[in-house]
């Protein structure tokens, strides 16, 4: 008994608090790549984080995470969810099937029939169908670029968002678009400019089917047609400070081999928006890495050796962020296909809600990942996916 009772507090010394250790950050990001119907599991990673107390003040998005990140930034702590519920609840509102029998086949024909009553009719509180079809329309008319019609979505989020409080500075908010002359990518940043429905509306602006959102006398379209995750803005700043990043993917890099041409356009489709996004995270991470490492080789060279370029360095070097990345991948289910991001069911919505939620549970229950890497490494990245030793 008395072993038992000297081992106790060892245990408890060696599982940190997950509050402790994040309060050791000064900065906290939260990042959503864009994917559609897929972006419910990024609210399911917010309720996870909400619930145990871990708090974002650097939020960034693109095309439905920009949504997403708007609507958490622009409203008070205890209103964050319920508009994050108000949302999703509304696009997914209408009813497909009443009864959908067990097993897969069943499941992918219902979840092929709501895609399709999305393209034919488009959703509630987002966009609707234009009348006539742009093929029709004369070069010019405001209706000839795309096919649908988003003034919905800005009413939607002119309800569900406070843009006092997103500008309001306490979080900062950025969102990705490109713009459609230049072929530029651009930054919206609430630190920067006052951000309002117009920049949320031009990150999720996806070519044909959304028309392009004027900012400033420039046309844009969703970010996501040149990078699809906006984790580079958010490093390269040059304020960063050591930083937990939680990045949640809606698209998985890696995936099985395509069995039949629906699978193939699904692949498709992952390969194309993950954006080779643990390819760029692990190029940063080695870059990071490398220079801290040039760093602590000049501070072994004797001072009278070192040229200007060198003592530059240093000086930058004095300070260098430690970073931590929490990646979180959605992974598809078996019955869905290359419309899984514009399937918007209500079942589905849930079903992506739940994925997200438990997902991130699941990630938190090793609080040694959020832990800062140690100074000799500089950044470290964490996929449950991958890493979970269970």
């Amino acid at each position: 008994m008395d072993k038992q009772v000297r081992l106790q507090p060892k245990r408890k010394s060696e599982t940190p608090d997950i509050a402790d250790v994040v309060a050791g950050y000064p900065a906290v990001g939260l990042v959503f790549q864009g994917g559609g119907a897929l972006g419910a599991y990024q609210a399911g990673v917010f309720q996870a984080l909400d619930e145990a107390g871990i708090e974002a003040n650097w939020l960034s998005g693109v095309s439905i995470g920009a949504v997403n990140a708007a609507i958490i930034a622009g409203n008070s702590k205890g209103n964050r969810l319920d508009r994050l519920r108000d949302f999703w609840e509304t696009i997914s509102a209408r009813k497909i099937w009443h009864f959908t029998p067990e097993g897969d086949v069943f499941r992918r024909m219902r979840n092929q029939a709501s895609a399709l009553m999305t393209m034919t009719s488009g959703l509630p509180g987002f966009f609707s169908p234009h009348q006539i079809n742009p093929w029709f329309q004369p070069p010019g008319a405001s209706t000839a670029t795309s096919f649908y019609d988003t003034s919905e979505l800005k009413t939607t989020l002119n309800r569900l968002i406070d843009w006092e409080v997103l500008n309001d500075r306490r979080q900062r908010l950025s969102v990705g678009a490109v713009n459609v002359q230049t072929g530029n990518y651009r930054y919206f940043d609430s630190h920067i400019e006052v951000i309002g429905p117009e920049h949320v509306m031009a990150s999720g602006a996806l070519p044909p089917a959304f028309p392009a959102v004027l900012i400033e006398n420039e046309y844009y379209w969703d970010g996501g047609i040149v990078s699809n995750t906006p984790l580079q803005y958010l490093l390269e700043q040059e304020d960063v400070r050591d930083t937990l990043v939680f990045q949640v993917d809606l698209f998985s890099a890696r995936g099985i081999l395509p069995r039949d041409m629906a699978d193939v356009l699904a692949r498709h489709k992952d390969i194309l928006y993950s954006s080779r996004t643990r390819n760029n995270t692990d190029t940063f991470r080695r870059m990071h890495n490398l220079r801290l490492k040039l760093h602590q080789a000049l501070l072994r060279v004797p001072p009278e050796a070192l040229t200007d370029d060198d003592r530059a360095f240093l000086a930058a070097m004095e300070d260098v962020p430690q970073i931590n990345i929490v990646h979180l991948i959605y992974q598809q289910k078996i019955y869905e296909s290359d419309a899984k991001d514009y399937e918007f069911s209500g079942t589905s919505m849930r079903e992506h809600w739940d994925s997200g939620y438990q997902d991130t549970r699941k990630t938190l229950k090793h609080p040694r990942w959020l832990e800062k890497p140690p100074e000799c490494i500089g950044m470290t990245v964490h996929d449950v996916h991958r890493d979970d030793p269970r």
